[in-house]
């Protein structure tokens, strides 16, 4: 199953435009470690089912290049290394779970013994007899799960898993993913949720407007975009805004609901503390706030350039 090269997944320069003119992803340079649950992160809108569907061999780039699982994406050799739930699993309703399963297996060439083993891995064993159209969504995603698992992969592509899911639901499906990266499976899942990339994965590429724009641990992503800040409530609030504007650059200072957010080392904490209380200033706050992952994701989303797009507009999921 596992994969002995470095990257399960790699790209370069990997592009598509649609006959619309719209560009949905532009020039796409993506590592994905052997091994790992990478979280492919954006926006609706962004590019990221398009990025799958090139990487799957369902939708031909415009230009670049690609790499799934050791082979060119649609390849035989890599379809063999690679299982993927790309956008919302499609089934028979008038089937049983297992029937479904049974009609994937043939045309995919896989071994009918492969139903019970991916049916218990997804825990669905028990409700496998009944029709699919009687599942909940959440079923339904885990029964798309188990087709991509049909020929044991060493990469598997989901996309959004979670979509649709109840509270409940997307915590079994955030365990059911970490548990599938045992044995050295490689789990690329794309999602617009900041909680579920956090939680589920081990790096995160961020991509905006066709774009990928950072990829990193969550933590390095946190730090590129000034990871903490010290925040400090006081009275009067004129007299310490000019003390700190004394002390510091004006781009380090934010107030915001009569609280100031200063990007510094925290170490500082201690000195800017009595510089104030030496001046009169009364500090009834001061701590220390990690940047959370949302406004992170929103900083580098922000800064992504625009791509052209063609006035007539329309065009595709992407």
């Amino acid at each position: 199953m596992g994969l002995l090269q470095g990257f399960a997944v790699e790209t370069s320069g990997l592009s598509k435009r649609y006959s619309t003119g719209v560009l949905a992803v532009d020039d796409l340079n993506l590592r994905v470690r052997t091994g790992e649950v990478y979280g492919f992160l954006g926006p609706n809108g962004a590019g990221k089912t398009t990025t799958l569907r090139m990487l799957s061999g369902l939708l031909r780039p415009t230009s670049g290049s690609a790499t799934v699982a050791g082979g060119a994406p649609g390849s035989p050799g890599s379809l063999t290394r690679m299982g993927a739930m790309v956008e919302t699993p499609a089934f028979y309703p008038y089937l049983s779970g297992r029937d479904n399963l049974r009609v994937v297996a043939r045309y995919a060439g896989v071994p009918t013994s492969r139903i019970e083993p991916v049916l218990r891995q997804v825990d669905m064993t028990d409700r496998a007899h009944h029709k699919f159209r009687t599942y909940s969504t959440g079923m339904k995603q885990r029964l798309g799960v188990a087709a991509a698992l049909l020929k044991d992969p060493a990469l598997l592509i989901l996309d959004e898993p979670t979509s649709g899911l109840d509270p409940q639901g997307t915590v079994e499906m955030r365990e059911l993913i970490k548990e599938l990266r045992h044995g050295g499976r490689t789990v690329l899942l794309s999602s617009h949720l900041l909680n579920e990339v956090e939680l589920t994965c081990d790096r995160v590429g961020v991509i905006a407007k066709g774009k990928l724009v950072a990829e990193g641990t969550v933590d390095e992503l946190r730090a590129r975009s000034g990871g903490s800040s010290l925040l400090v409530r006081a009275t009067p609030l004129d007299q310490a805004q000019r003390l700190l504007q004394s002390l510091l650059l004006a781009s380090q200072i934010q107030v915001r609901d009569g609280v100031f957010s200063l990007a510094v080392d925290p170490a500082q904490a201690a000195a800017i503390n009595r510089r104030l209380v030496a001046d009169g200033v009364d500090v009834s706050e001061l701590r220390v706030s990690e940047q959370s992952l949302e406004d992170v994701f929103l900083q580098l989303t922000e800064q992504a350039p625009t791509p052209p797009t063609p006035a007539s507009g329309g065009g595709e999921k992407q």
